[in-house]
């Protein structure tokens, strides 16, 4: 397949990419010598950049692989990008960044990687069992997505449904849903923060709604929630995330390509770690040096063999 690469969104990138380095960064000053003995050469090696979209489980991976490469391998360059979904892809392709680690697939990020394919890596799953879905309280009397054509049930959601940002595959099959159900529903774009406000405004008021959801995530921790049976399999079935990278990481950066190939954890981890962060105020920064210093078998059995 020939991919090809559009000039407006990889100027757009370009520039936010410059804006979001001024403001985004997980690096730190080199010491003569790093912890755990590393020597200070290794803290010049770099930089590494990760690009991620602002939701709950992709910034908490993100995070936590940052902090790996700087507590655990000394590097002191290591670049947090928060972009928007289309932007992370072209990013990657582009050689912009340097790892994805957040790509769900086969379906939500599927159309993604069919016009990036030939100019990324994907490294495989480094969680399975994820899945999307419309969810809703667990006091909410509906089953399945079907029960939404119901006038009554329409009239108690206010005939909407609450998304997140425009730009993610959640999103695009949510829109797919309203059309293959037949239903006259408003879907609501926003971000994962304001689904999850109106989300638990409406559980703080036992009131319906309906929101678009994925697993992990720490919702299913704070509040009884349920995902609605979805008949006609237009979310489709359990999905993995994975790790991509651009062409040429290994090459360049073989010590890095063995940590990103080599990371794999579960969904009870990543719920933890983003769990973590949410009680730690949202920093992730906090949250993921504390995850990583809590779980450090795991961690060490992601480093390439020089570290551990």
């Amino acid at each position: 397949m020939k991919v090809i690469r559009n000039k407006k969104a990889t100027v757009l990138f370009s520039i936010m990419l410059i804006l979001s380095l001024a403001l985004v960064g997980c690096g730190g000053a080199a010491d003569t010598e790093q912890e755990g003995g590393q020597p200070a050469e290794q803290a010049q090696k770099g930089p590494v950049e990760i690009l991620y979209v602002e939701w709950a489980c992709a910034t908490a991976t993100s995070h936590v692989i940052a902090d790996v490469l700087e507590s655990k391998m000394g590097y002191t360059d290591v670049k947090l990008t928060p972009v928007t979904a289309a932007l992370m892809y072209e990013g990657l392709s582009t050689g912009s960044g340097d790892a994805i680690l957040c790509s769900w697939l086969p379906l939500t990020h599927g159309e993604y990687m069919d016009k990036v394919g030939e100019n990324v890596e994907d490294l495989g799953p480094n969680m399975e069992g994820a899945k999307i879905g419309w969810v809703v309280p667990d006091y909410v009397e509906l089953s399945s997505i079907e029960d939404l054509n119901d006038a009554d049930v329409k009239e108690k959601l206010d005939g909407k449904i609450t998304g997140i940002d425009s730009g993610a595959g959640l999103m695009k099959a949510s829109e797919q849903v309203l059309t293959d159900y037949d239903l006259d529903y408003e879907l609501l774009e926003g971000s994962d923060a304001t689904m999850i406000a109106a989300l638990g405004a409406a559980v703080d008021k036992n009131e319906w709604i309906v929101v678009t959801g994925w697993t992990p995530h720490w919702k299913f921790a704070r509040w009884d929630l349920k995902y609605l049976d979805d008949p006609q399999n237009v979310f489709g079935g359990a999905e993995t995330i994975n790790t991509v990278v651009r062409q040429g990481l290994q090459e360049d950066m073989p010590e890095v390509y063995e940590l990103f190939d080599s990371f794999h954890w579960t969904g009870e981890d990543l719920g933890s770690a983003m769990m973590m962060a949410e009680e730690e105020g949202a920093n992730s920064v906090s949250a993921a040096s504390k995850w990583v210093a809590e779980n450090e078998e795991l961690v060490n059995s992601w480093l390439p063999e020089a570290y551990k």
